[in-house]
Protein backbone atom coordinates (compact mmCIF):
# COMPACT_ATOMS: atom_id res chain seq x y z
CA UNK A 1 0.00 0.00 0.00
CA UNK A 2 1.21 3.43 -1.08
CA UNK A 3 0.79 6.46 0.96
CA UNK A 4 -1.54 7.86 -1.60
CA UNK A 5 -3.42 4.51 -0.06
CA UNK A 6 -3.29 4.92 3.64
CA UNK A 7 -6.34 6.03 5.12
CA UNK A 8 -4.46 8.09 7.85
CA UNK A 9 -2.37 9.98 5.06
CA UNK A 10 -5.66 10.71 3.34
CA UNK A 11 -7.10 11.82 6.32
CA UNK A 12 -3.91 14.18 7.88
CA UNK A 13 -4.32 15.84 4.12
CA UNK A 14 -7.65 16.67 4.59
CA UNK A 15 -7.11 17.79 7.92
CA UNK A 16 -4.09 19.79 7.09
CA UNK A 17 -6.33 21.65 4.41
CA UNK A 18 -8.95 22.62 6.44
CA UNK A 19 -9.74 26.46 6.75
CA UNK A 20 -10.59 26.30 10.36
CA UNK A 21 -9.33 24.27 13.34
CA UNK A 22 -8.64 24.86 16.97
CA UNK A 23 -4.62 23.67 16.99
CA UNK A 24 -2.92 24.14 13.74
CA UNK A 25 -1.61 21.40 11.74
CA UNK A 26 1.94 20.98 10.76
CA UNK A 27 3.67 23.54 8.33
CA UNK A 28 5.02 22.31 4.94
CA UNK A 29 8.82 22.67 5.29
CA UNK A 30 8.61 25.55 3.02
CA UNK A 31 6.66 27.42 5.21
CA UNK A 32 8.79 26.70 8.42
CA UNK A 33 12.05 27.59 6.57
CA UNK A 34 10.28 30.82 5.39
CA UNK A 35 8.88 31.29 8.90
CA UNK A 36 13.01 30.58 10.05
CA UNK A 37 14.29 32.89 8.35
CA UNK A 38 12.29 35.90 8.99
CA UNK A 39 12.65 35.29 12.35
CA UNK A 40 13.97 37.75 15.04
CA UNK A 41 13.35 36.98 18.43
CA UNK A 42 15.17 39.00 21.15
CA UNK A 43 16.67 40.81 18.20
CA UNK A 44 18.80 37.82 17.32
CA UNK A 45 20.97 38.92 14.55
CA UNK A 46 20.80 36.11 11.63
CA UNK A 47 23.63 37.51 10.10
CA UNK A 48 26.44 36.11 13.26
CA UNK A 49 28.44 32.84 12.61
CA UNK A 50 25.66 29.77 13.48
CA UNK A 51 26.62 27.68 16.70
CA UNK A 52 29.14 25.23 16.92
CA UNK A 53 28.67 22.56 19.48
CA UNK A 54 26.17 24.22 21.60
CA UNK A 55 27.84 27.69 21.60
CA UNK A 56 26.81 30.94 20.30
CA UNK A 57 22.48 30.88 20.20
CA UNK A 58 22.31 28.01 21.60
CA UNK A 59 24.24 29.11 24.80
CA UNK A 60 21.39 32.42 25.02
CA UNK A 61 18.56 30.34 24.59
CA UNK A 62 20.11 28.21 27.84
CA UNK A 63 20.77 31.51 29.41
CA UNK A 64 17.00 33.07 28.53
CA UNK A 65 15.94 29.56 29.73
CA UNK A 66 17.29 29.37 33.13
CA UNK A 67 16.34 32.93 33.46
CA UNK A 68 12.41 32.49 32.79
CA UNK A 69 13.23 29.10 35.48
CA UNK A 70 14.61 31.16 38.09
CA UNK A 71 17.50 28.13 38.09
CA UNK A 72 21.20 28.86 38.27
CA UNK A 73 21.94 27.40 34.55
CA UNK A 74 20.43 25.27 31.97
CA UNK A 75 21.63 23.07 29.15
CA UNK A 76 19.93 22.63 26.03
CA UNK A 77 19.50 18.92 24.90
CA UNK A 78 18.17 17.42 21.42
CA UNK A 79 15.45 15.44 23.02
CA UNK A 80 13.58 15.58 26.69
CA UNK A 81 13.96 11.84 27.02
CA UNK A 82 17.95 12.70 27.10
CA UNK A 83 17.37 15.56 28.99
CA UNK A 84 15.31 13.35 31.44
CA UNK A 85 18.01 10.32 31.48
CA UNK A 86 20.82 12.44 32.20
CA UNK A 87 19.08 14.29 35.12
CA UNK A 88 17.75 11.24 36.76
CA UNK A 89 21.37 9.78 36.51
CA UNK A 90 23.07 13.10 37.99
CA UNK A 91 20.84 12.76 40.70
CA UNK A 92 21.43 9.30 41.28
CA UNK A 93 25.02 9.62 41.62
CA UNK A 94 24.98 12.76 43.68
CA UNK A 95 22.42 11.16 46.17
CA UNK A 96 24.07 7.30 46.41
CA UNK A 97 20.12 6.04 45.36
CA UNK A 98 19.49 4.87 42.24
CA UNK A 99 15.82 4.20 43.08
CA UNK A 100 13.11 7.11 41.51
CA UNK A 101 10.39 7.63 43.08
CA UNK A 102 7.87 8.00 40.15
CA UNK A 103 4.49 7.51 39.04
CA UNK A 104 3.09 4.43 36.27
CA UNK A 105 1.49 6.83 34.28
CA UNK A 106 4.70 9.35 34.15
CA UNK A 107 6.22 9.69 30.31
CA UNK A 108 9.30 8.26 32.03
CA UNK A 109 7.57 5.09 32.49
CA UNK A 110 5.23 5.10 29.13
CA UNK A 111 7.09 7.00 27.00
CA UNK A 112 10.64 6.28 27.33
CA UNK A 113 11.28 2.93 26.61
CA UNK A 114 12.25 1.82 30.08
CA UNK A 115 15.10 4.05 29.56
CA UNK A 116 16.49 4.99 33.21
CA UNK A 117 16.61 1.17 33.79
CA UNK A 118 17.88 -0.21 30.79
CA UNK A 119 20.59 2.70 30.20
CA UNK A 120 21.20 3.70 33.54
CA UNK A 121 20.45 0.83 35.76
CA UNK A 122 17.59 2.78 38.20
CA UNK A 123 14.86 1.25 39.81
CA UNK A 124 11.79 2.75 39.87
CA UNK A 125 8.70 2.64 42.82
CA UNK A 126 5.46 4.20 42.85
CA UNK A 127 4.08 6.46 45.51
CA UNK A 128 0.28 6.14 44.06
CA UNK A 129 -1.45 4.54 40.83
CA UNK A 130 -4.07 6.77 40.98
CA UNK A 131 -4.44 9.18 38.14
CA UNK A 132 -3.50 11.64 39.83
CA UNK A 133 0.49 13.50 41.18
CA UNK A 134 1.65 11.93 44.57
CA UNK A 135 -0.17 13.58 47.65
CA UNK A 136 2.81 14.25 50.60
CA UNK A 137 0.80 11.77 52.61
CA UNK A 138 2.00 8.60 49.65
CA UNK A 139 5.53 10.22 49.68
CA UNK A 140 5.68 9.84 53.61
CA UNK A 141 4.04 6.19 53.67
CA UNK A 142 6.40 5.07 50.76
CA UNK A 143 7.64 2.13 52.58
CA UNK A 144 11.37 2.10 50.97
CA UNK A 145 14.12 4.73 50.39
CA UNK A 146 14.52 6.64 47.19
CA UNK A 147 16.62 9.44 46.49
CA UNK A 148 14.55 11.49 43.15
CA UNK A 149 11.05 11.85 43.75
CA UNK A 150 9.73 12.73 39.59
CA UNK A 151 6.81 14.56 39.31
CA UNK A 152 5.40 15.14 35.55
CA UNK A 153 3.71 18.30 35.79
CA UNK A 154 1.34 17.96 34.02
CA UNK A 155 0.80 14.49 33.85
CA UNK A 156 -0.32 13.90 30.37
CA UNK A 157 -2.01 10.35 30.43
CA UNK A 158 -4.68 11.35 33.13
CA UNK A 159 -5.63 14.46 30.98
CA UNK A 160 -3.24 17.12 31.75
CA UNK A 161 -3.90 17.40 34.86
CA UNK A 162 -2.46 19.09 38.11
CA UNK A 163 -2.65 19.37 41.81
CA UNK A 164 -3.23 22.48 43.52
CA UNK A 165 -0.61 24.78 44.53
CA UNK A 166 -0.78 24.21 48.01
CA UNK A 167 -0.67 20.09 47.44
CA UNK A 168 2.38 20.33 44.99
CA UNK A 169 3.98 22.23 47.62
CA UNK A 170 3.71 20.09 50.62
CA UNK A 171 4.42 16.75 48.32
CA UNK A 172 8.02 18.93 47.74
CA UNK A 173 8.05 19.14 51.40
CA UNK A 174 7.32 15.57 52.43
CA UNK A 175 9.86 14.26 49.48
CA UNK A 176 13.03 16.94 51.56
CA UNK A 177 11.92 14.85 54.56
CA UNK A 178 12.95 11.54 52.56
CA UNK A 179 16.35 13.53 52.24
CA UNK A 180 15.14 12.89 48.71
CA UNK A 181 16.11 15.59 45.52
CA UNK A 182 13.01 16.58 43.31
CA UNK A 183 13.13 16.36 39.63
CA UNK A 184 9.97 17.94 37.57
CA UNK A 185 9.20 16.46 34.08
CA UNK A 186 8.10 19.78 32.90
CA UNK A 187 7.62 19.37 29.11
CA UNK A 188 3.87 21.35 29.45
CA UNK A 189 5.59 23.15 32.09
CA UNK A 190 5.11 26.58 30.43
CA UNK A 191 1.10 26.71 30.37
CA UNK A 192 1.09 25.86 34.47
CA UNK A 193 1.19 29.27 35.27
CA UNK A 194 -2.90 29.54 35.00
CA UNK A 195 -3.80 26.66 36.94
CA UNK A 196 -1.28 27.15 39.92
CA UNK A 197 -1.60 31.10 39.56
CA UNK A 198 1.87 31.40 39.93
CA UNK A 199 5.02 32.81 37.92
CA UNK A 200 7.06 29.93 36.11
CA UNK A 201 10.31 30.53 38.19
CA UNK A 202 8.19 30.27 41.62
CA UNK A 203 6.87 26.58 40.05
CA UNK A 204 9.74 26.23 38.83
CA UNK A 205 11.91 26.74 41.92
CA UNK A 206 10.03 23.88 44.09
CA UNK A 207 12.00 21.88 42.56
CA UNK A 208 15.99 20.68 42.06
CA UNK A 209 15.96 20.71 38.36
CA UNK A 210 13.27 20.56 35.71
CA UNK A 211 13.33 19.98 32.40
CA UNK A 212 11.29 21.61 29.90
CA UNK A 213 10.23 21.13 26.19
CA UNK A 214 10.61 23.68 23.35
CA UNK A 215 8.25 22.40 20.71
CA UNK A 216 5.64 21.13 23.85
CA UNK A 217 3.14 23.95 24.41
CA UNK A 218 6.09 26.70 22.44
CA UNK A 219 5.44 25.49 18.87
CA UNK A 220 9.45 24.61 18.69
CA UNK A 221 11.29 22.69 16.18
CA UNK A 222 12.70 20.33 19.01
CA UNK A 223 14.57 20.13 21.44
CA UNK A 224 14.65 20.61 25.67
CA UNK A 225 16.62 21.69 28.52
CA UNK A 226 17.61 20.93 31.85
CA UNK A 227 17.84 23.57 34.48
CA UNK A 228 19.25 23.22 38.11
CA UNK A 229 21.95 23.97 39.88
CA UNK A 230 24.87 25.38 38.48
CA UNK A 231 27.45 22.15 39.16
CA UNK A 232 24.35 19.88 38.37
CA UNK A 233 23.88 21.43 34.83
CA UNK A 234 27.99 20.85 33.97
CA UNK A 235 27.41 17.54 35.13
CA UNK A 236 24.68 17.10 33.20
CA UNK A 237 26.51 18.61 29.58
CA UNK A 238 29.32 15.72 30.70
CA UNK A 239 26.68 13.16 30.25
CA UNK A 240 25.01 14.95 27.62
CA UNK A 241 28.44 14.67 25.52
CA UNK A 242 28.26 10.89 26.60
CA UNK A 243 24.64 10.07 24.97
CA UNK A 244 25.67 11.97 22.14
CA UNK A 245 23.28 14.96 22.63
CA UNK A 246 26.23 17.95 22.00
CA UNK A 247 25.74 17.81 18.00
CA UNK A 248 27.51 20.34 16.11
CA UNK A 249 24.99 22.61 15.18
CA UNK A 250 21.44 23.32 16.49
CA UNK A 251 20.66 26.87 15.44
CA UNK A 252 17.63 26.22 14.02
CA UNK A 253 16.03 24.41 16.64
CA UNK A 254 17.61 27.24 19.06
CA UNK A 255 16.35 29.99 16.76
CA UNK A 256 12.47 28.46 16.65
CA UNK A 257 12.91 27.92 21.01
CA UNK A 258 13.68 31.02 20.94
CA UNK A 259 10.82 32.49 18.57
CA UNK A 260 8.31 30.33 20.63
CA UNK A 261 9.35 31.79 23.95
CA UNK A 262 9.13 35.26 22.53
CA UNK A 263 5.72 34.83 20.82
CA UNK A 264 3.62 31.65 22.08
CA UNK A 265 4.99 31.81 26.11
CA UNK A 266 2.72 34.89 26.34
CA UNK A 267 0.17 33.75 24.59
CA UNK A 268 -0.31 30.39 26.64
CA UNK A 269 -2.44 31.84 29.29
CA UNK A 270 -5.22 33.01 26.79
CA UNK A 271 -5.35 29.82 25.30
CA UNK A 272 -6.28 28.02 28.89
CA UNK A 273 -8.99 30.85 29.35
CA UNK A 274 -10.11 29.56 26.06
CA UNK A 275 -9.88 25.59 26.48
CA UNK A 276 -12.23 26.09 29.46
CA UNK A 277 -14.74 27.82 27.66
CA UNK A 278 -14.34 25.02 24.47
CA UNK A 279 -14.56 22.43 26.92
CA UNK A 280 -18.09 23.52 28.16
CA UNK A 281 -19.31 24.28 24.82
CA UNK A 282 -18.26 20.48 24.04
CA UNK A 283 -20.49 19.11 26.60
CA UNK A 284 -23.29 21.30 26.00
CA UNK A 285 -22.88 19.86 22.04
CA UNK A 286 -22.84 16.44 23.19
CA UNK A 287 -25.45 16.79 25.58
CA UNK A 288 -27.86 18.67 22.58
CA UNK A 289 -27.49 15.62 20.64
CA UNK A 290 -28.08 12.95 22.54
CA UNK A 291 -24.92 11.08 23.10
CA UNK A 292 -25.62 7.91 25.59
CA UNK A 293 -22.19 8.56 27.46
CA UNK A 294 -19.52 11.02 26.83
CA UNK A 295 -17.03 12.51 29.16
CA UNK A 296 -14.71 16.31 28.87
CA UNK A 297 -11.35 15.69 31.47
CA UNK A 298 -10.76 17.40 33.08
CA UNK A 299 -14.03 19.02 33.58
CA UNK A 300 -12.67 22.47 33.71
CA UNK A 301 -8.96 21.98 32.04
CA UNK A 302 -5.78 22.89 34.18
CA UNK A 303 -3.93 23.97 30.88
CA UNK A 304 -4.67 24.64 27.10
CA UNK A 305 -5.33 20.48 26.57
CA UNK A 306 -7.78 17.93 27.83
CA UNK A 307 -9.33 14.61 26.76
CA UNK A 308 -12.53 14.25 25.13
CA UNK A 309 -14.26 10.75 25.50
CA UNK A 310 -17.13 9.35 23.07
CA UNK A 311 -18.86 5.58 22.99
CA UNK A 312 -18.05 5.46 19.20
CA UNK A 313 -15.05 3.86 17.26
CA UNK A 314 -12.10 5.36 16.40
CA UNK A 315 -11.97 4.76 12.98
CA UNK A 316 -15.23 5.73 12.70
CA UNK A 317 -15.37 9.05 14.52
CA UNK A 318 -12.17 9.95 12.30
CA UNK A 319 -14.50 8.90 9.12
CA UNK A 320 -16.75 11.41 10.39
CA UNK A 321 -14.68 13.81 11.15
CA UNK A 322 -12.76 14.00 7.91
CA UNK A 323 -16.16 13.89 5.76
CA UNK A 324 -17.52 17.21 7.62
CA UNK A 325 -13.95 18.47 7.06
CA UNK A 326 -13.82 17.72 3.36
CA UNK A 327 -17.53 18.95 2.78
CA UNK A 328 -17.16 22.20 5.21
CA UNK A 329 -13.11 23.27 5.96
CA UNK A 330 -13.51 22.83 9.40
CA UNK A 331 -11.51 20.27 11.54
CA UNK A 332 -12.94 19.58 15.37
CA UNK A 333 -10.80 16.83 15.73
CA UNK A 334 -7.97 14.99 14.73
CA UNK A 335 -6.57 11.51 15.99
CA UNK A 336 -8.90 9.13 18.14
CA UNK A 337 -8.03 5.88 19.93
CA UNK A 338 -9.19 3.26 21.76
CA UNK A 339 -7.07 2.99 24.91
CA UNK A 340 -9.54 -0.24 25.91
CA UNK A 341 -9.96 0.88 29.73
CA UNK A 342 -12.79 1.16 29.90
CA UNK A 343 -13.42 -0.98 26.70
CA UNK A 344 -16.03 0.57 23.90
CA UNK A 345 -14.87 4.26 23.94
CA UNK A 346 -12.21 6.37 22.16
CA UNK A 347 -10.37 9.23 23.40
CA UNK A 348 -8.74 12.29 21.60
CA UNK A 349 -6.51 14.90 23.38
CA UNK A 350 -8.03 18.36 22.29
CA UNK A 351 -5.24 21.41 22.01
CA UNK A 352 -6.50 25.11 21.98
CA UNK A 353 -4.09 27.51 20.49
CA UNK A 354 -4.29 30.69 18.45
CA UNK A 355 -6.60 29.11 15.86
CA UNK A 356 -9.11 28.12 17.89
CA UNK A 357 -9.45 31.55 19.57
CA UNK A 358 -11.53 32.16 16.94
CA UNK A 359 -13.80 29.21 17.93
CA UNK A 360 -17.01 30.72 19.93
CA UNK A 361 -19.00 28.67 21.85
CA UNK A 362 -21.66 28.07 19.59
CA UNK A 363 -19.54 27.34 17.08
CA UNK A 364 -17.71 24.31 18.85
CA UNK A 365 -21.00 22.95 20.26
CA UNK A 366 -22.52 23.19 16.84
CA UNK A 367 -19.33 21.57 15.37
CA UNK A 368 -19.78 18.92 18.32
CA UNK A 369 -23.68 18.03 17.64
CA UNK A 370 -22.63 17.68 13.70
CA UNK A 371 -19.97 15.31 14.42
CA UNK A 372 -22.03 13.32 16.71
CA UNK A 373 -24.83 13.47 14.04
CA UNK A 374 -22.68 11.77 11.29
CA UNK A 375 -21.05 9.25 13.23
CA UNK A 376 -24.26 7.76 14.95
CA UNK A 377 -26.06 8.07 11.55
CA UNK A 378 -23.94 6.06 9.63
CA UNK A 379 -23.59 3.23 11.68
CA UNK A 380 -25.68 3.47 15.07
CA UNK A 381 -24.52 0.04 16.19
CA UNK A 382 -21.50 1.92 16.67
CA UNK A 383 -22.77 3.13 20.10
CA UNK A 384 -22.71 2.05 23.39
CA UNK A 385 -26.20 1.49 24.66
Amino acid sequence: MTDADDPMTRRRATWAAAERTLAPSLPTISARLSRLATARPGGVDLDRTVDVYAGGIVAELEQRTAGLLGHEDAAFFPTGTMAQQVALRCWAERTGSRVVASHPLAHLEVHERAAYAVVSGLRAVHPTREPRTATAAEVRALDEPFGTLMLELPMREPGFVLPQWEELAETVAAAREREAVVHVDGARLWECTTHFGRGLAEIAGLADSVYVSYYKSLGGLSGAALAGPAGFVDEARAWRHRYGGLLFQQWPAALAALEGLQLELPRLPSYVAHARVVAEALREGFAAAGVPFFRVHPGVPHTHQFQVWLPYGAEALMDAGTALAEETGTCLFRVWTEPGDPPGLSMTEVTVTEPGLAWTAADVAAEAAALIGRVAGADPAMSVP
